[in-house]
C-alpha cells in the first residue's frame, strides 16, 4: 500500500488543537524538549506570536490530517542573525511514511533559497537513530554531545548538537 501524499502548508491558528494533540502522544513528545500535556490554548498563544526574521512554522498534511510540524526559529541575538534553530514533530502513525523527509526538504529549502540563513542547527536525543539518520541525509554534521541534558522519562538524557551549513554561503565560515 503506499502512502498518501505529503502537502505542507504554513502553520495556522486554527491548528492548535491538533498540534495539541500530536504533541501530547509519548511516542512525539518525549522525543522532543517539550513536556507532557500540551494543550490546545498554550499552543493557540504560542502560534499567535508574531514570526520574526527567518522564521518558519509548516505543518505537513497527509490523507487531510495534520501528521507533522516543524520550525526555524531565531536565535534572538544580533550576533546570532544568520543563524536559525530547527524543530521537527511527526506523528507515531505517520513515521517512516516521508513526513520528516518532506518537513526537511521545506525547511532546507527555505532556508537556502529565502530565508538568507547560513547556520541551521538542532539537538537530538542521542539514541534517536531515525532522526539522527534523517538529519544526516539533509546535511546536517555533528558538532558535539551534552550530557544528562534534558529529563526524559525520569532519566536526564544526552543530546547530539548538530548544524548544517547554507550548500552556497553568503558570506565566510569554517
Amino acid at each position: 500500500m503506499t502512502a498518501s501524499p505529503i502537502t505542507l502548508r504554513s502553520v495556522q491558528l486554527q491548528d492548535a488543537a491538533v498540534i495539541a494533540t500530536l504533541m501530547s502522544d509519548p511516542e512525539v513528545f518525549s522525543n522532543s524538549l517539550s513536556g507532557p500535556y500540551a494543550n490546545e490554548e498554550d499552543w493557540a498563544k504560542r502560534l499567535s506570536t508574531p514570526q520574526t526574521g527567518s522564521s518558519l512554522r509548516l505543518v505537513a498534511i497527509q490523507a487531510e490530517q495534520v501528521v507533522g510540524l516543524a520550525n526555524l526559529h531565531d536565535m534572538g541575538r544580533v550576533r546570532r542573525s544568520h543563524a536559525v534553530g530547527l524543530a521537527i514533530a511527526v506523528a507515531k502513525h505517520a513515521q517512516g511514511q516521508g513526513v520528516g523527509s518532506a518537513l526537511m526538504r521545506g525547511l532546507t529549502d527555505y532556508a537556502d533559497q529565502w530565508g538568507h540563513i547560513l547556520r541551521t542547527e538542532l539537538t537530538v536525543f542521542a539514541d534517536n537513530a531515525r532522526a539522527i539518520a534523517l538529519y544526516e541525509r539533509f546535511g546536517f554534521e555533528h558538532e558535539g554531545r551534552h550530557k544528562g541534558y534534558a529529563l526524559r522519562n525520569g532519566q536526564y538524557s544526552d543530546v547530539l548538537c548538530m548544524a548544517r551549513w547554507h550548500p552556497k554561503p553568503h558570506g565566510l565560515h569554517p
